[in-house]
Formats: C-alpha cells, structure tokens, sequence
C-alpha cells in the first residue's frame, strides 16, 4: 500500500474518535468568567423547560341535578330528550303542591324519579342546573309519596348551604324518613333565608332535642312572634316544657311528624298529608291498579288491558263488542270504555275509525293548545315532554278525576310515547270511574 493510501486509511479510523472527543467536550461546562456569579451546572439527564403554552379554558356545565336517580324506574337516558324547561318549571311546583291521582302520581313519581339528563335550553344550561326546578323536582316527589326518592336525590345535590328550596326539601325528606339529625345538619348548615319560618321552627325542634331548652325556647318566641302556629305552639310548648298534656299529634309535614313522635303520640289518631301518609305506610310507590271495583260489564276489557294484551286480540274485540251492544241509556259509558282502549290501538284497520267516527263523547276541560301540544309530544315519542303535558292536566283536575276527553287524549299520548305501562294504568282507572 502507498503511503498516501495508509495516509486516508489512518484518517478514516481517526475520524470518528475525533468527532466523539469534540462531543464530549462541547458538554462540559465552560469556565466562568471572573466578572460572572457563579451557577451551578445543570445535570446533563435532567429535562429542558419547554418553551411556555397558551392553555385554553373551557367552560363547564354545572352539574345536571336531573341525572341524580331516586329509584330505577325502568326509563331510558333519553326521558327528557326534547322536553321543555318552561314547561317543567310550570308543572313540577303543580306537582309539589296539589294532590293527584293513583295513576298520575304514579307517572309522577316514576318520571321524576328517574335518573337522567334533564330538560334542556338553548346553551349549556339545562334544566337541572335549575336550583328552584331541582327543589321543586324533590318536593314533588315527597308530596307524591316518594320520600326515599327524593331523600337519594338531595343526598347528592349541590348547594342545599346556599338556597333555601332545596334546603327544606332535604330537611322534611329526612323528618320523612326519620333521620332528625340529618335534618338538624341540613338546617345548621343553611347561609340563606335561615329566619325564615320553617327554620325558625326547625332550629327550635333541633336545639330542644339536644338539650339547650334555652336556646330552644328563644328561638320558638321568635317563631311564634313571627308566625304564631296553634299546633306547633301546643306540641313545642309541651315539648319545652317536658310536661303537660300536648294533645292529639299532628301529621302535616315531616316536622310535624317528628314533633309528634318525640313526644310518643299516638300517630295511628292524626290524619296524615299524602306525603306524611306515603312515608308512614312504607309501602311500594308503584304499586298497580285495584281492578276489583270495575264494573261487571267491563271486566273483560279491564283484564285484557292490565294483561297487556295487543288490541287485535280476540279477548279485547270480543270485550269491545259486546260493550258495543249496550242500550242507547248506557251508549256515552260504553262509548268511553271504548275509546280508552282504543287509545291503546294503533288506529290502522278502517273499521276501528269508522267506530270512533260515530262517537259523541266531547273533548275535555284541558286548553286546546295544551291538547296539541301533547298530541305532539306523543307522535314525536318524546317521553318526558308528553309526561308533563299529561300530569299538568291532571294536576288541574285534582284527585277527583279527569274529564272522559282528557283521559284518552293523556292514555293516547302516553302509549305513543312510549310509557305504555303508564298509559294503561290511566285507562284502568278511567274504566273504574265508569260506574
């Protein structure tokens, strides 16, 4: 080999040390300057700071106090899919504050205990973000016979400290459910409304059950000054005074209750609210429909709707017909028992419309407009919206019932929303008022 060959050979073999010389060396820290402070070197492993970001907020819903569940009711996530907020803010205070039926109570509870995303409007607030509404929510369902319901909702909603609705709906659903020092806490802990009457005589219960009969008794001067109450007056009085004849208990609420059971009154003598009565019977809140008062004529009919059976069945046509071949003084209640399980049809076969064509029964007492708008609900299948439209009828029409008219359109929308045990349930007890 030449000498200018071994001369390139060298250097590619020399190349590669060289290059790894220059790396190590460009790692090492150069000497400070003598006019520089003195810092410390930074450990080769350690992570650079990466240069800084723009961090993008997001802004998040508050939490949908609809979504909470009471109970499993069997309903779907889509419950409220397409429901009004302006109607549920009608409806529901309805709901807390007039009695119902058995089967609009029923659909009451069940649709307010389900756990869902609740009505929405525009933007990202919905109805559940709605203190009042959610208030209104579990005081419908305490006056419709759920408290347990309405105490497992509350136990998770925000801001019970800061609004005064929702506040007394979780201090009377645990008096329901016995649980004093719950309400007591729920009490104690409220920053907003505290002097208002209820809690005004909440507190007094409170510090009388604790033993600060001072307090106790400061605190119900107050009250009765601000709003003297004969009752609560007797059964605190005799409560503060741990003596005396406090008279007959009183079953008006759930302070009322636990007023009258601290002092071993006899609860069997009072006659309770619906909700005190829901609470203190402990029974199932969906129990079904009694069919043993329906008339003998409409049995048949009665038993082929509580079974479930499809309206082409022979057991239904032939119970349609022979209410069909009643006498004319008997035509207006054969006509409604008709049209009530026709609602449950699907109204396909010419000669189911050709019957109803010759109907007379008139529409019912609920406003036109509302009529179409549950009309709507039910052939849209939006099931929380047709529910609403349905129980604000009902709840205008009280305990005592609703008009033939509005009965079927409520069963009509109910079945093509898709609550079909419920739409069944209002056309028994539309059958059992057919006397």
């Amino acid at each position: 080999m030449s000498r200018l060959a071994r001369l390139i050979a060298a250097s590619l073999v020399a190349l590669p040390l060289i290059a790894a010389f220059a790396g190590a060396a460009a790692a090492q820290p150069s000497a400070p300057q003598a006019s520089a402070p003195q810092a410390s070197a930074p450990q080769a492993s350690a992570p650079q700071p990466s240069a800084p970001q723009g961090v993008e907020v997001t802004t998040l819903a508050a939490p949908d106090a609809f979504t909470t569940p009471g109970r499993d009711t069997g309903l779907p996530q889509t419950l409220w899919r397409g429901a009004s907020v302006k109607t549920a803010r009608t409806v529901l205070p309805l709901l807390a504050a007039k009695p119902l039926s058995p089967a609009a109570a029923a659909l009451a509870r069940r649709v307010l205990a389900t756990g869902a995303p609740g009505p929405r409007e525009a933007g990202p607030q919905g109805a559940g973000t709605d203190a009042a509404l959610a208030a209104a929510r579990a005081s419908a369902l305490l006056a419709q016979g759920d408290a347990k319901a309405a105490a497992a909702i509350l136990a998770r909603a925000p801001g019970i400290d800061r609004n005064p609705d929702l506040a007394h709906a979780a201090a009377e659903s645990a008096l329901l459910a016995g649980d004093e020092g719950r309400a007591c806490a729920v009490a104690q802990g409220l920053g907003s409304g505290r002097d208002e009457i209820y809690w005004l005589r909440l507190r007094t219960f409170c510090q009388a059950a604790a033993g600060h009969t001072d307090q106790a008794q400061l605190t119900f001067d107050l009250a009765q000054a601000q709003a003297k109450d004969a009752v609560f007056g007797r059964l605190m009085g005799a409560k503060l005074a741990g003596a005396g004849a406090p008279g007959a208990a009183s079953l008006r609420n759930g302070l009322d209750l636990a007023l009258s059971r601290s002092l071993g009154l006899d609860l069997a003598a009072a006659k309770p609210s619906p909700e005190v009565a829901a609470a203190l019977s402990g029974g199932d809140p969906a129990a079904g429909v009694d069919l043993s008062g329906v008339a003998p004529d409409l049995a048949d009919l009665a038993k082929a709707i509580a079974a479930n059976q499809p309206m082409g069945s022979g057991v239904f046509m032939t119970a349609i017909s022979e209410i069909a071949q009643t006498g004319p003084k008997a035509a207006a209640r054969g006509q409604a028992a008709i049209m009530l399980a026709f609602a449950l049809d699907d109204l396909a076969s010419i000669e189911a419309r050709d019957q109803l064509g010759t109907f007379t029964v008139g529409e019912g007492r609920a406003p036109l407009g509302r009529d179409l708008a549950l009309d709507a609900a039910g052939r849209q299948k939006l099931m929380g919206e047709a529910a609403l439209l349905s129980l604000w009828t009902c709840a205008e029409a009280g305990p005592s019932g609703l008009a033939i008219g509005d009965r079927v359109r409520i069963v009509r929308a109910l079945h093509l929303a898709g609550l079909e045990a419920d739409a069944r349930a209002f056309a028994l007890e539309g059958l059992l008022a057919l006397k």
